[in-house]
């Protein structure tokens, strides 16, 4: 029995990143071996076991056979006759195609060594093709280190347009595409995440509404960007960078998804765009399963985004509107988050990163001024059921009024 290092923990290594989540091979055992040195069985599809004492994971070597379609349709074979570079062939990447044993002798059969140090995302075989998760792994992996100034070999860029075109990807399940989804989004550069999908076909098939956005122009006035794409890639970097929370970056993504729909001869104005675009977002979502907070900020933001952008001109009543829209009272934090989301929107254009959002502020204190009036004296005064609502609607009417003049 011998017992090696796999993928990741090797990669972040050499890297000099930190190693957070360590993954065993074990070549030349059995399932019974294993069991009577007291590891614990887990999953049914593949011999992987944990750890008596560390709880880490560790995989008997197996091969693999494609049996049929998506991520799961593989069949495992697991023998002590599988041997390392067996088991490291059906990785995905050679850089994840690396082990190294207790004195960190470092076995490398398909040169990730060598395309770490090239700065390169490569395939280790052709059977590449035969698992569509990989498309979104790679994009994820090509958003983790594009810092360090990774890019996708061209030729496994080929294989991912393969795939995208090969009808795989519909094959994904929503769980799996989620999951890689949110790992991408919440990684140092998550706009690059999209951008591979896009530059291999696959954003088309995923999220073809995002997609849609590409080619799209702005008025130039306040988008110099001035294509809808490049500004919707923009938002999520910012949103990066400002280390917003999963729930933001999700909805800075889809944001501006009505402008997808506008016809080309009312360019480059999108009138009602945020109206237009929540059956697209209501669509993504469900498309994802995305998590239900999630998917309410994004419908949410996408609805009111302009208004947060004209929070200094809104009339009171408009104001209240908002507020009441988002809960407020039981929910600020969600409303924080929509603040945060028009934030990143409006920095994501190109020279304005930099610019000051007061209406951050002016809505912050909107909501506390809201927040400010008592229920106790209008339930003393008598009021109660529905004149009790129309009774604190009133007030917090009278207290946004005044904010509105102070400030």
């Amino acid at each position: 029995m011998q017992i090696y290092k796999v993928g990741g923990a090797v990669r972040d290594r050499l890297l000099g990143r930190p190693v957070t989540d360590i993954d065993w091979v074990v070549v030349g055992a059995t399932t019974e071996e294993m069991l009577a040195k007291g590891f614990r069985p887990v999953g049914a599809d593949f011999p992987v076991f944990l750890h008596p004492k560390s709880g880490e994971e560790y995989a008997l070597a197996r091969t693999e056979r494609k049996s049929g379609r998506g991520y799961g349709g593989f069949t495992f074979h697991a023998s002590p006759e599988v041997t390392l570079e067996e088991d490291l062939i059906r990785r995905d990447l050679t850089i994840n195609a690396m082990a190294e044993d207790d004195q960190q002798n470092l076995t490398d059969p398909y040169h990730g060594q060598r395309d770490l140090e090239a700065r390169l995302l490569r395939h280790v075989s052709p059977a590449f093709t035969e698992d569509p998760l990989r498309v979104l792994r790679v994009a994820r992996f090509a958003a983790r280190y594009a810092g360090l100034g990774f890019t996708v070999a061209p030729e496994t860029l080929a294989l991912m347009r393969q795939l995208s075109e090969s009808g795989e990807l519909e094959a994904l399940t929503a769980e799996r595409s989620w999951k890689e989804i949110a790992r991408a989004l919440m990684e140092d550069q998550p706009q690059v995440f999209i951008q591979v999908l896009r530059e291999c076909g696959a954003l088309k098939v995923l999220m073809p509404e995002v997609d849609a956005l590409f080619g799209v122009p702005q008025p130039e006035a306040h988008h110099p960007e001035i294509d809808t794409g490049v500004h919707t890639l923009s938002v999520l970097e910012q949103a990066a960078q400002h280390k917003q929370p999963l729930t933001v970056r999700w909805a800075c993504l889809l944001h501006d998804l009505g402008k997808g729909l506008t016809p080309e001869e009312e360019w480059p104005r999108h009138i009602a765009h945020e109206h237009k675009g929540l059956k697209l977002i209501k669509a993504v979502n469900e498309r994802f399963k995305a998590p239900k907070d999630c998917q309410e900020l994004a419908l949410l933001v996408g609805e009111y985004h302009t208004h947060g952008h004209r929070a200094l001109e809104l009339k009171p009543s408009t104001l209240l509107e908002l507020l009441q829209s988002f809960d407020v009272y039981r929910r600020p934090q969600r409303f924080e988050e929509f603040i945060a989301a028009c934030e990143m929107d409006a920095r994501g254009r190109k020279g304005l990163e930099q610019r000051s959002y007061p209406q951050a502020d002016y809505l912050r204190g909107a909501a506390t001024a809201a927040r400010s009036v008592a229920v106790q004296p209008l339930l003393e005064k008598g009021f109660k059921g529905p004149e009790l609502g129309e009774a604190i609607k009133r007030e917090r009417l009278k207290a946004l009024k005044a904010y509105k003049e102070q400030a």
